[in-house]
């Protein structure tokens, strides 16, 4: 038993020798004469010091298993995207430092799920990483919304300043993600991805002129450009004839449903500047608009000024013809103060909007929801009418609306017999 170091705790000398008459070997001080035991002598960084029970048997506090994947999930998450190491830390950092918060800790495992994607989203978005939430949460395969509320809960917990990405900013991004490389698919369908990015930002541009692009989900709309951007950089009859779901099948893309009403949209503002064309004699329409789509974008601020021209000429050619009010019979506009209620006419006949009198107008203007109009017009509600059992449940909405109409109506049954 050594005792090089040693000091004995009682009289602090270091002059200590084995003792081994018993039939245990002991330490001894010679000075003092003290039995000593190794155990109890100071020595190495604790020397000199009171040593507490917890720091003697204190016991590193290991994550739990769904903390372990979540850490796990981030990193496939980063791996996937490609990001840099820096964004990779800050991602674990963010996820370490809100899975632990009391915010997260009794959530459902879904929006813990949810909230890996949420930490890489705001990493990018602070390091200047263009990368949207819809592509995040299409590789988590999680619900948009849930996620939303998740990243807005983190970054206001952890108070993180995350910045909004312009719809531009991360087509090139999303660009990277279409299979459609010549290493991936044949030479008639292969395309280059700065190509492809070029052509698509130049659509995104003329979406965003036309209104297309305001209030929309950037996902199905980056979809649709790049789907019109890949048939008009080659458009033979192969590309042509390939529909949206088909492209998105061999690009490796799960296909968004609002991306295929995209890409009507802007094909219809296409083909109103395709018709400007000077050198183009054929009749441009949907079908054809793809193959005139490289002239258009290099021209489209020309081909803008000269259709909305012709647009304003088409309207002054229809406030010169007589209107229908003029060409109408005496016996008609008698008919019309005698017996007609002027509401009733509005409303069978409403004004157009004003959508249809410009040349590009938010879809939201010029396809409205649509009122709805009672059959038989409007009438006076004297509250006498007949209301069926149909009409009545489908006003009722919860189950606390539910239980208080039928205790109602229980109650007018007692009530009507107890008047019987």
């Amino acid at each position: 038993m050594s005792t090089v170091g040693l000091k004995c705790p009682g009289c602090g000398s270091s002059n200590i020798v084995e003792d081994d008459l018993h039939t245990q070997r002991q330490l001894i001080c010679v000075d003092c004469g003290a039995v000593v035991s190794e155990g109890a002598l100071t020595h190495d960084t604790f020397e000199g010091t009171d040593v507490s029970y917890s720091r003697t048997t204190a016991v590193t506090k290991k994550p739990c298993l769904n903390q372990i994947k979540g850490q796990q999930r981030v990193k496939a998450l980063c791996r996937a995207l490609r990001v840099n190491a820096e964004i990779e830390t800050l991602s674990s950092t963010y996820f370490a430092q809100a899975y632990e918060h009391e915010s997260f800790i009794k959530v459902s495992l879904q929006k813990k799920e949810n909230l890996a994607g949420c930490c890489v989203l705001a990493s990018c978005r602070q390091l200047n990483w263009p990368v949207t939430m819809g592509t995040i949460s299409c590789l988590l395969e999680a619900d948009t919304v849930m996620m939303g509320a998740v990243f807005q809960n983190m970054i206001k917990i952890l108070k993180i300043e995350a910045p909004l990405v312009n719809v531009t900013d991360v087509m090139e991004a999303h660009c990277q993600e279409y299979k459609i490389t010549s290493l991936d698919v044949h030479e008639d369908l292969a395309e280059d991805h700065k190509d492809l990015n070029k052509r698509a930002l130049a659509l995104v541009e003329l979406a965003a002129e036309s209104w297309i692009v305001t209030g929309r989900k950037p996902v199905p709309l980056m979809m649709a450009m790049v789907y019109l951007a890949w048939q008009s950089l080659n458009p033979n009859h192969v590309r042509l004839k390939m529909t949206l779901e088909k492209f998105c099948l061999i690009a490796k893309m799960r296909k968004h449903r609002a991306a295929m009403t995209r890409v009507a949209e802007i094909k219809r503002v296409l083909c109103k500047l395709g018709k400007e064309i000077p050198w183009v004699t054929d009749a441009v329409t949907s079908e054809n608009v793809v193959k005139h789509v490289e002239d258009i974008v290099k021209n489209r601020y020309a081909l803008l000024r000269r259709a909305l021209k012709t647009h304003e000429l088409a309207l002054q050619e229809e406030s010169e013809e007589p209107s229908e009010t003029e060409g109408q019979t005496t016996c008609e506009k008698a008919k019309q103060t005698n017996g007609h209620n002027n509401n009733d006419e509005a409303d069978q006949h409403p004004q157009p909007n004003w959508g249809k009198r410009v040349l590009l107008a938010p879809p939201c203007v010029t396809h409205p929801k649509k009122r709805r109009v009672h059959p038989e017009g409007l009438k006076d509600v004297t509250g006498d009418e007949d209301i069926s059992d149909s009409e009545i449940e489908s006003y009722i909405r919860t189950p606390r609306e539910a239980r208080e109409f039928a205790l109602a109506q229980a109650a007018f049954v007692a009530q009507t017999e107890t008047t019987k």
